[in-house]
């Protein structure tokens, strides 16, 4: 099945619908030859968007694919790649959570370091920073822009009023304007992405690059009985899955779709990753993998999303209320 690439909302810039992004993976699960392997998979598979961030493994995400992508000797043109700032690395005042100038212009050249490149062509704003002036942020993230460290901006797990007016005061100062979103979006969790951003997809040209299209695993069916051990849920730091993983209200819904996921002859991840890239305003669907036929498993989603027919969606809708 051959890879589609859609335009990143308003942008020129087009990205393979799905992507490979290093969320829990990297670092913990994943290093070296095995990174390696699974990048490769991803692009001899026709993906061209690899997603990372300052803070997944505290920089060592970063590093690890810095390292892979430069081993593989890929030419700079041929992949897209993004990281997010917020959280920070360092402790101080202006070091963590935030959005501040001095923070942002100097974690973009750390970020830099740690993936072994000149530019990113996507950078985020993590999450959204009440102490700072959205004004602040947007002059900075724009003049990281315009200095050729990073080719477009956007931002992850904002509020639609606050891309808004990020994107307002970009425009009234002849800014570089946010282009993109990177908000959670799968069958469990839909308001944001199909309701409370409906009006920016027109309005300003938003586009989507989503995450957790597996719910954290939920969406496989593999904690229909349970926690397994060595899941995501037992690692430490990500206690706080195992209350959702566990839910049996959220499991029922499970149960339920892995029945039309049989019927369709595909699994329920595969279902569920083709019903993110079904919705034409997802410019790209992050997936994540810690093993190579993980990778080779989450692509044949692109088989099932011309399976997805109104008929097949009304009733998935139905389960997902």
């Amino acid at each position: 099945m051959e890879m589609e690439y859609r335009r990143l909302g308003g942008s020129g810039l087009k990205v393979s619908v799905l992507s490979f992004g290093s969320w829990v993976t990297f670092g913990p699960q994943l290093a070296g030859d095995l990174a390696e392997q699974c990048l490769t998979a991803a692009h001899d598979a026709g993906v061209n968007f690899f997603d990372n961030a300052e803070a997944y493994a505290g920089g060592e995400s970063e590093s690890i694919m810095g390292k892979a992508i430069d081993s593989l000797g890929w030419p700079r043109h041929s992949y897209v790649i993004s990281t997010k700032l917020f959280w920070g690395l360092h402790e101080g005042p202006n070091m963590r959570n935030t959005l501040n100038r001095k923070y942002l212009l100097q974690a973009i050249d750390a970020s830099l370091e740690r993936l072994g490149l000149d530019f990113v062509d996507l950078l985020y704003c993590h999450r959204p920073d009440p102490d700072t002036p959205v004004e602040e942020t947007v002059w900075a993230m724009s003049d990281i822009i315009t200095s050729g460290k990073a080719l477009y901006w956007g931002t992850s797990e904002w509020s639609a009023a606050a891309v808004r007016e990020a994107w307002d005061i970009a425009d009234r100062h002849n800014l570089h304007k946010p282009v993109v979103e990177q908000p959670q979006y799968n069958l469990l969790w839909r308001d944001r992405v199909e309701t409370e951003y409906a009006p920016l997809y027109e309005g300003i040209g938003l586009g989507l690059t989503t995450w957790s299209p597996l719910s954290s695993g939920l969406l496989t069916g593999k904690y229909l009985d349970g926690v397994p051990d060595g899941s995501r849920a037992t690692l430490p730091g990500y206690e706080w899955l195992r209350n959702l993983l566990t839910d049996p209200e959220r499991n029922q819904k499970v149960r339920e779709l892995q029945s039309i996921s049989e019927e369709l002859g595909c699994s329920l991840a595969q279902m569920s990753i083709a019903w993110c890239a079904k919705n034409p305003n997802v410019s790209s669907v992050i997936t994540g993998a810690s093993r190579v036929e993980q990778v080779h498993e989450n692509l044949k989603a692109l088989e099932v999303i011309p399976q997805l027919s109104d008929d097949v969606m009304a009733r998935i809708a139905a389960i997902t209320g």
